[in-house]
């Protein structure tokens, strides 16, 4: 995975420790007027310490201009004090610190969002299964690790992220071997990423509605970091998702 330019500049807001770790911390940014949902959003880099949260920041500032409010968190990655369980713990915790937080509305009565890039698809798909995520995201997401630690991706960034082999042991991370989850699952994926293939995504929806999950295949024009990119129609469709995420909540609560 090659450093990209993230196009955006830093998300507006305050900046908020969930943890002791320098790297335990996240980006808040509340809209203007009632937040009509809440975003966790989890960049990618392969889970490696050289990758961070301004990776975040574009599709974060426009999930902001949507009238989400974003929780753009900073995470332990290897190299930093990271891997497993650490990253995953971090994750955790910091979906959590949403109860301490002034999000700008309560966080019960809308839908709670994660979106994640990359490794960041993994860990929030992972996350889905942690009973506060009430919608998941994954953009160009790692979804299969045992599969991307055959294909050799990120030039052994599972077997990093892990500390060993993948295999049958790690079922509970692995978010292909975790379906279903009690939440839906959309995937968007470039045809034409040439990082994480988009057999990674389209396998894991493939798992999960054999299973009886509810998840979607978002096949978009691009590359592994097009859907990153608000600018470009391939992330454009995270934004049509959210939408529709909103749309389906304000007809099922009759708030529309």
């Amino acid at each position: 995975m090659q450093r990209a330019d993230p196009t955006g500049g830093p998300t507006g807001g305050s900046r908020h420790a969930y943890g002791d770790h320098p790297s335990q911390y996240g980006e808040l940014a509340v809209p203007e007027g009632t937040p009509q949902g809440v975003a966790v959003v989890v960049h990618g880099g392969f889970w490696k310490a050289q990758y961070g949260i301004e990776y975040g920041r574009p599709v974060a500032d426009a999930l902001l201009a949507n009238g989400w409010t974003v929780w753009n968190i900073e995470y332990r990655r290897v190299g930093d004090g990271g891997g497993v369980p650490a990253t995953l713990d971090d994750v955790q915790a910091a979906i959590a610190h949403l109860d301490r937080l002034d999000v700008g509305v309560e966080v019960a009565t809308v839908p709670v969002l994660g979106v994640g890039h990359s490794a960041g698809g993994h860990l929030v798909t992972w996350a889905g299964a942690g009973g506060r995520l009430s919608h998941v995201i994954s953009q160009a997401g790692v979804l299969d690790l045992r599969a991307a630690a055959d294909a050799g991706l990120g030039g052994g960034a599972v077997e990093a992220f892990l500390g060993h082999p993948a295999g049958e042991a790690d079922r509970e991370v692995d978010p292909i071997r975790g379906v279903p989850l009690a939440v839906p699952v959309w995937c968007v994926h470039g045809r034409e990423d040439g990082t994480v293939p988009i057999s990674q995504s389209a396998d894991y929806v493939a798992a999960a509605t054999a299973a009886g999950g509810r998840a979607r295949l978002v096949e978009v024009d691009g590359d592994h970091f097009a859907v990153i990119d608000p600018a470009t129609a391939a992330g454009a469709a995270t934004l049509e998702i959210a939408a529709e995420i909103l749309q389906e909540h304000a007809a099922s609560t009759g708030s529309g």
